[in-house]
């Protein structure tokens, strides 16, 4: 039987350094979205301006990741798959979504041990959205 070795802090908010490491999380996967041909599917379900998104995407994750609930505090429970409903997600849009995350959590050195952590709880979330068979 193996023992998972616990986390170095309570939070993974306060393992990744809190909300500014979060904005640049957020702001650097934004980044790739826009930049990166690899992610056009997933730049083509945001529509024209990305602002909105990249705002609440950083209040959602502070709260999520055991930090302030800002997200919830502005816009009650966060009902993730509810309100993804309008956007066509299936297996392409899931992975480039975890693959630009991934990306990102790597360019701003997310520490690595917190990093797969993460990887493999946005896997989840992310196949759980999916609201097309492809």
């Amino acid at each position: 039987m193996q023992i998972e070795e616990k986390p170095p802090y309570d939070t993974p908010f306060e393992w990744i350094g809190g909300e500014a490491p979060v904005r640049r999380l957020v702001d650097r996967f934004y980044d790739l979205m826009d930049l990166e041909p690899c992610y056009a599917e997933l730049r083509a379900s945001h529509g024209s301006t990305l602002e909105d998104a990249r705002q609440k995407l950083f209040w959602f994750l502070c709260g999520w990741l055991g930090g302030p609930d800002h997200y919830v505090e502005r816009f009650g429970h966060p009902r993730l798959r509810m309100r993804h409903m309008p956007f066509a997600i299936g297996i392409l849009e899931r992975d480039q979504w975890v693959a630009c995350m991934d990306q990102a959590m790597q360019e701003t050195e997310v520490p690595e041990a917190l990093r797969v952590r993460l990887k493999s709880s946005f896997m989840q979330t992310a196949d759980w959205m999916r609201n097309k068979g492809v």
